[in-house]
């Protein structure tokens, strides 16, 4: 079973009392004191910090961290070592002593003869904060060699997401209680997977601006946002593949709703940079460990194209409408690992544009478009617009995009400069320009629009984009990226689980998120 650890880090008992209070009203199921974080650390004043977290009931662990690996501040080498020795005695559940140190002989007979006579476990630690351990099957081994009755606890820092398939693959194999995940904000996922692959601790802090290490959630985060109280080797997996994907609602709408239809299913946001070579990795990866128990994945920025031709070297099915688009944005993980793969963007821009048109997309054919990027939702529009009789311009910074999309569904391509003389009735910004946190960037100058036009703008972060804000003020009529989030989610939820969400969850959701940014 994993705990849910609470790091406190405190500069004196005062401080240390209305931390472990916070910790336990945000549902805290274990307690790590960072002692090195004290204004003056001894070991009495330790003994006084044990007693208070023993009066919780909650497991205590004792941390006196090397400032070489993560300490707050340098504390002298005895003190550490008679701090963590008086923690043992005091019946302490773990010390946390880092294994550099514990292979030092004053340290390892100290603490050996100390943990003699006690119930306190012993913690193993290695933390690496530039990248990942050489070989952390080889590391896990040397610990256990050192002291067959320690836990290991390996944290490494992840530069990419997947630098963490190591630690998934030492959680699936290990024989003995272990600690292990990573750092950093590639990193973050691992923290919460943890659980799922049987970590024996997963470390929260209170709150963000408390967070111990690179990459650490809050216990609010984990407990609401992710439900961590409902993940075990069950779970089903989903997850939102991009570069960015802090910024989207897509968790928080997918776990509402699984929660909702009482599903034993998680949505985390996987970040995965590069091109088609990691992306590719990625997935290889997260299919190959049966034991995450994948469901599915939404894809976005910049991964679409990818997706598609991933699914058409591994996938079972692929949807012949997003080959027709030429991007995907929906895989669904089925059995052995086999992969179908849909386009849900079609259909939810499509819809949000005719809720304001007013009369389904037939009168689209009388109109002229212009649409404002080249990347996978605009490939999407592009296919519904042509589709559907509009006479079509793309522009983008890199006009070559734009002629290649152009030519694929015979429309018009210009460069981007070419926007200053844009004439069009509707006009769909299919770029992440305006987007969170960039908010007052806009991909229209002034002077553009008008009280004729509509105006789309597929950012949905911010609600209103200073694109739309411009639009009203122009006297246009205007359609979010709210409304095609919503409608392409509900979509890809059908896909994932078989049925659609009530769509009131998915707006209150969707809504709240987004004013909540304002």
């Amino acid at each position: 079973m994993t705990l849910l650890a609470v790091c406190i880090s405190p500069k004196d008992e005062k401080d240390f009392l209305e931390q472990l209070k916070l910790a336990q009203l945000q549902g805290a199921e274990a307690i790590e004191i960072r002692t090195d974080a004290l204004n003056d650390p001894d070991s009495e004043t330790v003994l006084e910090l044990i007693q208070d977290v023993r009066k919780t009931g909650l497991p205590v662990i004792v941390t006196c961290r090397d400032i070489r690996e993560g300490g707050f501040k340098h504390v002298d080498f005895s003190c550490r070592l008679e701090i963590l020795r008086k923690a043992i005695l005091a019946g302490a559940d773990y010390v946390d002593v880092e294994l550099s140190n514990f292979r030092h002989p004053d340290v390892q007979s100290v603490i050996k003869a100390a943990l003699g006579s006690s119930s306190t476990r012993l913690i193993l630690s290695a933390h690496n904060f530039e990248g990942p351990f050489q070989d952390v099957q080889i590391l896990y081994e040397s610990i256990l060699s050192l002291c067959p009755e320690a836990i290991p606890k390996i944290v490494s820092k992840a530069n990419h997401l997947n630098e963490c398939f190591a630690v998934f693959e030492l959680l699936v194999n290990a024989e003995t209680p272990l600690i292990a995940f990573c750092m950093g904000s590639s990193g973050q996922v691992s923290r919460i997977l943890a659980k799922k692959l049987g970590s024996l601790f997963t470390y929260a802090s209170i709150d963000e601006k408390n967070a111990a290490a690179a990459g650490q959630l809050s216990v609010g985060q984990l407990k609401k946002a992710y439900r961590w109280d409902s993940i075990n080797s069950e779970t089903e997996v989903f997850g939102l593949i991009g570069s960015p994907v802090a910024h989207s609602l897509s968790p928080a709408l997918y776990n509402a709703c699984f929660e909702k239809d009482h599903l034993n299913a998680l949505y985390l946001p996987f970040l995965v940079e590069g091109d088609i070579g990691e992306f590719s990795f990625f997935l290889d990866q997260m299919r190959r460990l049966k034991r995450l128990g994948l469901g599915g994945f939404s894809v976005t920025i910049p991964h679409k194209t990818s997706a598609l031709e991933y699914a058409k070297q591994h996938g079972e099915y692929v949807d012949p409408l997003a080959v027709t688009i030429g991007s995907v944005n929906t895989l669904k993980i089925g059995f052995n690992g086999l992969i179908s793969a849909y386009n849900t963007d079609y259909s939810g821009a499509m819809e949000a544009l005719s809720s304001v048109i007013g009369s389904g997309t037939h009168r689209l054919h009388q109109m002229t478009a212009a649409v404002i990027g080249a990347g996978g939702a605009a490939r999407a529009i592009v296919a519904g617009l042509t589709e559907a009789g509009s006479s079509v311009t793309i522009y983008n910074r890199t006009f070559s995009r734009a002629r290649r999309l152009a030519d694929e569904f015979g429309c018009k391509a210009e460069s981007f400069d070419a926007i200053a003389a844009l004439k069009a009735d509707i006009l769909i910004n299919c770029t992440s320009i305006g987007m969170y946190p960039q908010t007052k960037a806009s991909p229209i100058p002034d002077g553009i629009l008008n009280e004729n036009m509509i105006v789309f703008d597929t950012v949905y972060n911010p609600l209103e984009t200073e694109l739309l804000k411009k639009a009203k003020q122009a006297g246009a009529r205007v359609v979010n990226g709210a409304e095609m989030f919503i409608r392409q989610a509900i979509a890809q939820y059908k896909i994932f689980i078989g049925k659609e969400p009530q769509e009131s969850v998915v707006r209150q959701i969707v809504i709240e998120g987004l004013t909540s940014k304002d």
